[in-house]
């Protein structure tokens, strides 16, 4: 155990004695799986390339120090420089996403990675918690402040970034934040009239995406209806949950793996569940859905609405991010290139999570309702009985 004293004013006795560590030992948890997992599934995609054997298992390990470090670094903030932070990034995640349709690298018809120094960086995956952050702000003011439309500045980001990335194009992104957006606007007070019209709007939106872009529209189709074809990587993924049975083939024994081109990202979990079994898979669910029930457990006791507002909304994102990737695996929803958070090898995606869990992190610490430091030490137990209401704000 470190050692710091409760009566230790350093910053970093500050930051251990308020930090969530059932919170911080989940998501250590997810990157030690992410490293087993790249280890398990790398080799062969490295082979079939003809690199290096572990030339994906050794830059994850770099990328998952660099990740760990960083947010250790977030989670030290304070909720205000949080929000400069995600302001500041979010500047330049959206001057990214502006070069990727330029000087882009294109790969499987879109264009949303940047050729940085021999690494390839996707500007998107920092927008998202960015985004997250300076909506729940734009909401906040609007319950704290009556000369601040924030609910308008807050619809406009939304239009201006889906507007961006349809561009690249990046459907399945422009989903998930048009999804957490409009969880947060309910929780903000939003109007059911107003979520009603969205609801429409975005059938529509839906229905104008299917038609207007072929990629969309063959994964929907093939999904609907599988005797079209181009089911090869569903059909593995599922077979290889079938392989794996209740306690797995054994580490390194998956088959499966060998014919999936995508068995290290996006299918990741498919091939923890054939080389690990159903018991692991389980156990992977039950690691992320402690993580989401412990952050909304924190953000519940929280003074702060702007607080409550962007912590949720990143918790959202988080989880939302996990549904899609575990739903394509086991041919729940038609596919979509997006990671299993923490698990699924990608420099880009894995940074970008743990800034994401960073904030979520520093945000959770000043929330807690449990402990807080007066004077000398800690105060007994707060009771905090802040809680969302339909009408915005807190009570």
């Amino acid at each position: 155990m470190i050692g710091f004293g409760r009566t230790d004013r350093h910053f970093l006795a500050n930051w251990w004695w308020t930090i969530d560590r059932w919170l911080l030992l989940g998501i250590v948890s997810l990157m030690i799986v992410g490293f087993v997992m790249t280890f398990a599934a790398s080799p062969v995609i490295a082979h079939r390339l003809e690199i290096d054997t572990y030339h994906f298992a050794y830059r994850q390990i770099i990328f998952l120090a660099m990740a760990f470090v960083g947010m250790i670094i977030v989670s030290l903030l304070e909720p205000v420089q949080i929000r400069r932070l995600a302001m500041g990034l979010g500047v330049l995640a959206l001057g990214g996403v502006l070069l990727t349709l330029t000087i882009g690298s294109e790969i499987k018809g879109s264009t949303r990675w940047l050729r940085i120094m021999g690494f390839s960086l996707q500007p998107s995956e920092f927008l998202k918690p960015c985004f997250v952050v300076a909506v729940a702000w734009c909401f906040a003011m609007q319950n704290t402040r009556l000369d601040v439309s924030g609910r308008l500045i807050g619809f406009v980001l939304l239009i201006v970034t889906c507007f961006l990335l349809s561009l690249q194009p990046d459907i399945g992104q422009m989903i998930l934040l048009t999804i957490v957006w409009t969880a947060m606007f309910f929780l903000a007070g939003g109007s059911y009239l107003f979520l009603s019209a969205m609801s429409m709007t975005g059938l529509g939106l839906l229905l104008f995406l299917y038609q207007s872009f072929p990629h969309f529209k063959f994964r929907v189709d093939r999904f609907l209806d599988p005797s079209l074809g181009g089911t090869y990587q569903t059909d593995k993924a599922l077979e290889a949950f079938r392989n794996g049975g209740l306690f797995g083939t054994g580490p390194g024994d998956g088959k499966i793996k060998h014919v999936l081109p995508d068995g290290h990202t996006d299918y990741v979990f498919a091939v923890a569940a054939e080389e690990f079994g159903l018991v692991v898979g389980l156990l992977i669910i039950c690691i992320f859905a402690a993580i989401i029930l412990r952050c909304l457990m924190s953000l519940r006791d929280s003074r702060d609405h702007w607080v409550q507002l962007a912590g949720t909304g990143l918790v959202i994102l988080f989880g939302m991010q996990t549904i899609i990737n575990m739903a394509v695996n086991l041919n729940l929803m038609p596919p979509k290139g997006m990671t299993l958070p923490f698990i699924s090898y990608g420099g880009s995606s894995l940074l970008a999570l743990a800034l994401t869990m960073g904030m979520v992190l520093a945000l959770t610490r000043h929330s807690s309702g449990k402990k807080r430091i007066l004077g000398d030490g800690f105060a007994d137990e707060i009771p905090l009985h802040k809680t969302f209401n339909l009408k915005g704000g807190a009570v």
